[in-house]
């Protein structure tokens, strides 16, 4: 059958009109997320952007969540405080900067003489971890989401070397969470903390002597490597660490329960999507780092073992004082995860690791 032009013409017409005038329908959940790093960097891409993309996907287009760097809603330490007073439906962000107001935050940011990630992870979702956090986070008004568990951090980019104890006395060193507080109650050293975004400005500055912010992946797109001389591994003071989506629990409680099952799956993809991203990128640029002109300092086996004691001595103390203070759940969760890790490391030897 032939068609002369004037019909594919019309037809055209025809198609076009119907598209124009299908009804575009908005998602069932849209969120606005920000996050405390900058919009790019690699915490934003491969946890954040990794879960708006995640959730889009499982969910077929109903959940629309849009991320945005920090500073551009909200500055970026302050991305919880956001969440609890409505100005965002939810926010990304690390326990790490809430050890101050409430010191339980520090079992999930990490802390010298904590689990690495492979028995963290094992934790947080076969040991009770992730629920512990939900019943913390549900007493402030908020239902989390983990969306980023990470490889082990780098201890220092740095202006001067550190090989032990006495080159942390006095050491002014740009930290934030438990190390933060280790540091300065053991070593006399004096930590800061500044916004992701001004860090790299202040080491090259020498505004500190040292740096510690994430994974080797995670530093290299900053410069770090660029501003500092010293290249201090292993990470002992953050072995692991932890990253959540927090939502008002009033917004959680208006999603539909078979979308609430979907975004809690995207939210564990994500988690271990993103840590085995950074377990890849870490080897090449800890290659990258080592074939160029720092110098990579390698702390001996006995000062980790300081380090790590220190820090258990000193999650052990906050937990304590917690419960005299009539607050015995950080106590509770901290026996459960020392429990967890004595249990893995009392039968890691079946494992192999390299």
């Amino acid at each position: 059958m032939k068609t002369d032009l004037n019909t594919k013409q019309w037809l055209s017409c025809v198609i076009a009109a119907i598209a124009l005038s299908s009804p575009v329908y908005a998602a069932d959940v849209e969120w606005r997320v920000p996050t405390s790093v900058p919009g790019g960097s690699p915490f934003y891409e491969n946890f954040l952007q990794r879960f708006a993309d995640n959730a889009e996907m499982l969910t077929a287009g109903r959940v629309d969540i849009r991320p945005f760097g920090a500073g551009v809603i909200v500055p970026a330490l302050q991305v919880y405080d956001a969440v609890k007073e409505g100005t965002v439906e939810a926010g990304h962000s690390t326990p790490s900067y809430l050890v101050n107001q409430n010191p339980i935050n520090a079992i999930f940011a990490g802390f010298p003489g904590g689990m690495g990630p492979q028995p963290y992870i094992n934790w947080i979702y076969e040991g009770g971890g992730q629920e512990a956090l939900q019943e913390i986070r549900a007493s402030e008004g908020l239902h989390s989401l983990i969306v980023g568990i990470g490889s082990t951090e780098i201890f220092a980019h740095s202006n001067v070397p550190i090989n032990g104890p006495d080159d942390l006395d006095g050491l002014k060193y740009r930290t934030s969470g438990p190390w933060a507080e280790v540091v300065r109650e053991y070593y006399n050293a004096v930590p800061t903390v500044v916004p992701p975004g001004d860090i790299y400005t202040l080491l090259q500055r020498k505004g500190v002597d040292a740096i510690e912010w994430a994974t080797p992946s995670s530093n290299y797109p900053e410069g770090f490597h660029e501003a500092a001389r010293y290249i201090i591994v292993p990470g002992v003071h953050q072995p692991t660490f932890l990253w959540e989506v927090v939502v008002r629990q009033d917004t959680w409680d208006q999603v539909p329960d078979d979308l609430k099952q979907l975004i809690e799956s995207a939210a564990k993809l994500t988690t271990y999507e993103g840590l085995s991203n950074f377990y890849h990128n870490d080897l090449i640029a800890m290659e990258d780092y080592r074939a160029g002109k720092n110098e990579v300092i390698s702390l001996d086996d006995g000062f980790v073992e300081e380090l790590s004691e220190n820090g258990r001595a000193w999650i052990a103390a906050r937990a304590a004082a917690e419960s005299d203070a009539g607050n015995p759940a950080m106590e509770e969760i901290l026996e459960n995860y020392q429990a967890y890790q004595a249990r893995w490391n009392a039968q890691k030897d079946y494992l192999i690791t390299d």
